[in-house]
C-alpha cells in the first residue's frame, strides 16, 4: 500500500562505503506481489520457494517446518532447485508471514543467497525463469557489469537515489525477493512529517515516494519506497518491483552482476 505521507527526504550523506557447483538447470517461476517463487524442496518440504538474493540463509516455513517434524529455529537438510541438490545445508526455520501475506499461493520457505552463491544464477522476471549453471557453463549473457559485494551475507551493488536536493550513492543489497521497490537506512532517508513513521518499515503497510533511482545505466522516476534500520554497510535495498525492468545475471564466482534490459 502506498502511503499519502509524503516523499522520502535524503539527509545528504554522500557516498556510503563498503566494508563450484556440480549440477545446473534452469525452472520456470512466478512473479507475483513483487516477488519470484519457484518450486523447490528443501529438507524434504517441497513447494513454492521465495527465491530471495537478498536474504543470507535459506529458510523453512515455522509452520510447515513443524508439520514436518523440525523443531526450534534451525535444522539441516539437502535443498534442490533449479536442477540443482546441495547436500546437508544449514537451514533457518522462522515465521514468514510478513513476507507472504500478499502472496495468492502457500510458500514453503525462502531459498538464500546461501545456496545460490556458488553459480551463476540467471533471472527474468517476464517471462520468470531463474537459470543457475556451474562456473564457466552459464549461457552468453550481455550487459552492463557492475561490481558485486557483499554485506552480512547479501549480494550489494551500487546505486544512487536523489530527492532533487540531495543525492546518495551507495551500496544496496540486490534483493530479488522483497516485496518492497526499494527501501532505505532511515540513517540516509526519512519521511519528514509522516503520521505513523513505523508504517514506513518492513513490519509496516506504507511506502512513500522517491523522485529518482539510477541502477545499471537506467533511471527510475517516482518509485515507491519505504525504510530499514542501518544494516550493515548499505544505503538500502533493491527489491522486485525495480529489478524486474531488468534480466540479471549474478554470476557470483566471478563477482559480477550483468543487467540487462528486459525484453
Amino acid at each position: 500500500m502506498v502511503s499519502p505521507v509524503g516523499r522520502l527526504s535524503l539527509f545528504g550523506v554522500g557516498w556510503i562505503a563498503v566494508a563450484g557447483p556440480a549440477a545446473a538447470g534452469e525452472v520456470a517461476c512466478r512473479y507475483e506481489a513483487g516477488v519470484i517463487t519457484a518450486p523447490a524442496v528443501v529438507a524434504g518440504i517441497a513447494g513454492d520457494y521465495i527465491v530471495d538474493t537478498g536474504a543470507p540463509l535459506t529458510t523453512l516455513d515455522e509452520t510447515q517446518a513443524q508439520a514436518a517434524g523440525f523443531e526450534g529455529a534451525a535444522a539441516t537438510g539437502e535443498v534442490q532447485v533449479a536442477g540443482v541438490r546441495l547436500a546437508a545445508r544449514p537451514l533457518g526455520i522462522a515465521p514468514l508471514d510478513i513476507r507472504t501475506w500478499n502472496l495468492p499461493t502457500p510458500v514453503s520457505g525462502v531459498i538464500g543467497a546461501d545456496v545460490l552463491k556458488g553459480h551463476v544464477v540467471d533471472v527474468s522476471y517476464a517471462p520468470c525463469r531463474v537459470r543457475l549453471s556451474a562456473r564457466g557453463r552459464a549461457p552468453t549473457f550481455r550487459g552492463r557489469t557492475l561490481a558485486l559485494g557483499w554485506d552480512a551475507g547479501r549480494p550489494t551493488a551500487e546505486a544512487s537515489v536523489t530527492d532533487g536536493a540531495h543525492e546518495v550513492v551507495g551500496r544496496f543489497v540486490i534483493a530479488t525477493g522483497m516485496n518492497a521497490p526499494m527501501r532505505l537506512a532511515d540513517d540516509v532517508a526519512g519521511v519528514p512529517g509522516a503520521a505513523k513513521p513505523a508504517e514506513l518499515y518492513p513490519d509496516g503497510v506504507w511506502l512513500a515516494r522517491l523522485p529518482a533511482v539510477r541502477f545499471g545505466g537506467s533511471v527510475g522516476v517516482d518509485v515507491a519506497a519505504g525504510l530499514m534500520k542501518p544494516d550493515g554497510g548499505v544505503a538500502g535495498a533493491l527489491g522486485g518491483q525495480v529489478l524486474a525492468h531488468f534480466r540479471l545475471r549474478f554470476d557470483f564466482p566471478a563477482g559480477k552482476l550483468v543487467v540487462a534490459a528486459a525484453r
